[in-house]
């Protein structure tokens, strides 16, 4: 009975920190950091100033990494894990502005013009570009696919 408990826990849940493509998974992607996790205890860490908002929404665990494409744009991907899709849900509409551009990633996409943000089932994933350039939406739903692709 232990060894079955034991396998059902062990196989529930999806570790968020596989949701990130390994450098060369996407192309012209890098993985260029290690994936940092936060529990909600210590999400102020990361996010201080916000964390407040994806705590009252359910976040169980947030794992980030930073990745560079074609050793140029640099880019942060985030992967939130919530207690249901709720959660996810209400944090990418909270965060929706005018300037939003619908677009097929998951179950509901929104793309801007440095950024991709987009929830699948419990999980809320945003893409971060720190620089823009003409590539750079096409770059971004890339390694958004990618990203979607492990989920």
């Amino acid at each position: 009975m232990l060894l079955l408990a034991t396998a059902g826990i062990s196989g529930c849940k999806k570790n968020n920190a596989n949701s990130f493509p390994a450098s060369g998974a996407v192309a012209g992607w890098e993985k260029s950091s290690e994936t940092r996790t936060f529990e909600p205890k210590d999400l102020w860490q990361y996010i201080d100033g916000d964390s407040e908002q994806f705590i009252q929404a359910g976040v169980v665990s947030t794992a980030t990494s930073d990745y560079k494409y074609q050793g140029q744009l640099e880019a942060v991907v985030d992967v939130y894990t919530m207690g249901g899709p709720d959660g996810a849900q209400t944090i990418l509409e909270r965060g929706q502005t005018r300037d939003a551009q619908s677009v097929p990633l998951g179950d509901e996409g929104l793309q801007y013009a440095q950024s991709v943000n987009f929830r699948k089932g419990r999980y809320l994933v945003r893409i971060v570009a720190y620089q823009s350039s003409a590539s750079t939406p096409q770059a971004l739903m890339a390694l958004a696919h990618g990203v979607e692709a492990n989920l």
